[in-house]
Parts: C-alpha cells; structure tokens; sequence
C-alpha cells in the first residue's frame, strides 16, 4: 500500500528510504517505478538525498527508452515462469535443481540463463588468457604503435595489464563486444543477436555447428555450462588473490616462496608456432 504523505520528519526519512529501495531496485531491471511517480512523492520534501534520488531515477528512465523493446518482451513472459526439472540442460548432480531464494517462480528464468551462458563464455576466455600469459605467452608485434607499446612489454598481472593497455585500446576491445552484443556486421563464422526464437545461448551465425544428434547436444551444452561455471569462480579467484597482493594463480607464493617463472619465452613465443618456444 502507498505511504501516506505527512509533512513530518519521521515520513520524511521513510520516503528517504523508499526512494533509496526504488532507485535500487530500478538499477537492477526489477522496478516499474517512474520518475513522474517519484516526483509526486518526493516534491513536498528538500531533502537532498531525495532530490539525488529523483535526478539518478530520471537519467535512468531515459536510458531505459532504448531498451523498451528488451523490457516489453521482458514483461510479458513474467506471468508464464520458466520451470526446471532433473535432465533439463545445466539441472546437474549433486545440486539438482537447486533454488534456495525461491526465485525460479518469480522471476525471467530465461534472462538468467543467457546471463549465466554469457559470463561463463567471458569467463573461460578470461581464465584461458591468465594463463597463457602467466606462462609468458605474448603476440608478436606492437599492441600500440602510437605509443610504441609491444605485446611484450605488457605485464602478466590482471591489474598491472589493464592499467597498461591504452585507452584507445580499452575503446577498440569495447567496440568488438558492443558488435558481438548486437550482432553488427555479422558474418556465417561470426556471432549473432540473441532472440527470442532461438535456445539460450545460441547466438552462432549460420556457419556454426549444430548437433542433430540430442544425446551428444545436450553432453556439450551440459560440458559449456559446467566449464562456465568453475571459469567464473577461477577468475573470481584470480581477481581476488591480486586485489590481496598474491599472485593471481599462485597465491602461496607457489614451491620456492616466489611465483614460478616464465615457461615461454616473451619476445619469440609465436616464431614457432604452432609450437612455442620455451624461456
């Protein structure tokens, strides 16, 4: 029910912490909240964390028009909840369906899925490139040329290489991802738009496989999801382990007391490829 608007300090801070609740749970996608709403809500009140609330809410609502279509499609499956049961893709021992907040009942299963598809795919890639480059994988050539910066000359550290690469750079790798977001420019090898007449996750483009045989699709997807999952909690790791001032794969310190040296060599790693060439 509304909370009655009365001019007193004790409503004032009610409506302070309803507009924070509001503003939150806009962020996440899961209000219907608006700004002319608030507005009526809020207008009786100085209150500067009020007036905060109110600017943020209406800088999201007209991002949001962009997204109109995403939200209608969004909405509409609200009231038919994706269900799971034991052998559906992703449903694996020991867990099994394994909902403890109740949330398969309630909310977009399916943007779920795609999210947890999507971050796991990144975070295979993520894991992947630590640790090439903690063995001392590098490309040839220069990252940046303007600023006379060569593959090798970027440090292993998560951190350390994300402070390294140019802005430019950071815009560039950006760029690709919007592409493969949205499908730009799509070729038969290439990415395409998630939609909604397509399994989540599928997002190839025509010249990619598809296995007609079900028991050896499902054993596939099933492998991406479970690889998917431990790559997001290996980065996680990674991530936290340099943030504590350890290294990202050795946080021990690894057999001697010191992160183990470089297995390949950084200047001509690529100059046997396929093979590398050891340090």
């Amino acid at each position: 029910s509304d909370l009655s608007v009365r001019d007193t300090p004790l409503c004032s801070r009610a409506l302070a912490e309803r507009a924070r609740l509001i503003l939150l749970l806009f962020t996440l996608g899961e209000s219907g909240c608006t700004y002319t709403r608030l507005k009526q809500l809020c207008v009786p009140f100085a209150d500067r964390m009020m007036q905060k609330a109110v600017v943020a809410l209406a800088l999201l609502e007209s991002a949001s028009a962009f997204n109109a279509p995403a939200s209608a499609a969004r909405a509409s499956r609200a009231g038919a909840a994706t269900m799971f049961s034991e052998g559906d893709i992703g449903v694996l021992p020991p867990l099994g369906v394994y909902d403890p907040l109740g949330l398969i009942e309630t909310r977009d299963m399916r943007r779920y899925e795609i999210m947890e598809i999507k971050h796991g795919r990144a975070a295979m890639l993520g894991f992947l490139h630590v640790i090439h480059v903690e063995a001392g994988v590098r490309f040839p050539g220069y990252i940046s040329g303007s600023a006379e910066l060569k593959f090798s000359d970027v440090p292993s550290g998560l951190f350390a290489s994300l402070e390294a690469i140019p802005k430019l750079g950071w815009i560039q790798i950006l760029a690709v991802a919007l592409a493969c977001e949205t499908g730009y420019a799509g070729q038969p090898f290439s990415v395409v738009k998630q939609t909604e007449d397509k399994d989540p996750g599928d997002i190839g483009a025509s010249g990619w496989v598809r296995y007609e045989d079900d028991a050896e699709r499902t054993y596939k997807l099933n492998v991406e999801r479970q690889n998917g999952r431990a790559a997001m909690l290996g980065i996680t790791g990674c991530l936290v382990h340099e943030l504590l001032g350890v290294d990202a794969l050795y946080p021990t310190g690894g057999f001697g007391g010191d992160a183990p040296k470089e297995i390949i060599d950084r200047a001509s790693a690529f100059s046997g490829f396929p093979s590398f060439v050891t340090a």
